[in-house]
């Protein structure tokens, strides 16, 4: 019996087919990502249908190319994770019945993860976990502050309320004319102007770690509306520097405050709006000197989705003996 632990990982989520071979849960042996960034770009967002479509197309692909990079064969893996949600259903639907029909062929055994656990164990790809810590997940769909006191063991301090901060990205920068995805686009703008409109900051109650991107959403479309009618020109530079500006205060203000109520060892940045410059700069800022407490910042192509992270969020729950029946199924509202 080999000591190394080879998990084959498959991540269909969204709009990235992606599948992984990792070793130990903390080692990349292959990473294959095939966006459709092209195909959604026309419409301004991510269309359910041409993703599924997308995704049968590649499939067989991505998951070939993985064992060719990695030069292993299915004799070799140990165990199939997939992504089983959350998600958009036709989507993570593909990802799960390919993962269940190789696990079946192969006799091998499957793991469902959570998608945001994945993105959690993007950090372990880097760096070895240290418990308590502290996640700050921000994606798309998700902004969460997750405390993990050991492996597998998740608990969601606080969350978003209505937008997720990638939603509000994006939602903005749709607003401005940008196009999609529209978060990089507002980051590159805002290092280019200064915070100089005044845009709330949702606090909420007093001790909430939960979040609420939609008044500032709101808040800068008002914004610009207003303008409009007024025929005044508005600095596209200026707006997206202030809109960061406070997503960026309102998120490490939290987390900050957070750190020190749990007195945690590690803080991981998680998610797709991890690759935010903006954010990366404040909280390296915050915390990159303290010495009772270490940070750790995924690479770029650890942020966004990729099976990687599935795999290495699997090889905690295939140690743990956790196993998925033939029977899964994607589910879009999956818990964490």
């Amino acid at each position: 019996m080999s000591s190394e632990t080879l998990i084959l990982g498959i991540e269909t989520s969204c709009d990235e087919t992606a599948a992984s071979i990792v070793k130990n849960g903390t080692e990349i042996v292959s990473n294959v990502v095939a966006s459709q960034i092209e195909s959604h770009k026309r419409f301004g967002g991510v269309v359910p249908e041409i993703a599924s479509r997308h995704h049968v197309e590649q499939m067989t692909i991505v998951v070939e190319e993985a064992l060719e990079q990695a030069e292993v064969t299915m004799d070799e893996i140990d165990a199939i994770a997939v992504t089983q949600g959350p998600g958009l259903v036709g989507a993570l639907i593909i990802g799960v019945n390919a993962a269940k029909a190789i696990a079946f062929a192969h006799q091998k055994p499957l793991i469902g993860v959570h998608h945001i656990a994945g993105h959690i164990y993007a950090n372990r790809l880097i760096e070895e976990m240290q418990f308590p810590l502290l996640s700050l997940v921000v994606s798309g769909g998700h902004t969460e502050l997750v405390l993990m006191k050991e492996h597998g063991s998740f608990e969601v301090i606080g969350e978003t309320r209505d937008d997720a901060a990638g939603e509000a990205y994006d939602k903005v920068a749709r607003t401005l004319g940008l196009p999609y995805p529209g978060g990089p686009h507002i980051d590159k703008l805002a290092h280019e102007g200064t915070p100089s409109v005044k845009l709330p900051r949702a606090w909420l109650e007093e001790g909430s770690y939960d979040f609420s991107f939609s008044g500032l959403k709101s808040a800068v479309i008002n914004t610009l509306h207003n303008a409009e009618q007024r025929g005044e020109e508005i600095d596209v530079k200026e707006l997206a520097a202030s809109f960061q500006e406070s997503v960026v205060e309102v998120l490490t203000e939290k987390t900050k405050r957070a750190v020190e109520e749990y007195g945690v060892k590690q803080l991981l940045l998680a998610g797709g709006v991890a690759a935010n410059k903006g954010l990366r700069a404040r909280l390296t800022e915050m915390f990159g000197e303290r010495e009772d407490l270490e940070l750790i910042i995924p690479p770029l192509s650890l942020c966004t989705d990729n099976a990687a992270m599935i795999a290495a969020a699997g090889t905690v729950m295939y140690e743990q003996g956790k196993r998925s029946a033939l029977d899964l199924n994607a589910n879009p509202g999956l818990m964490l």
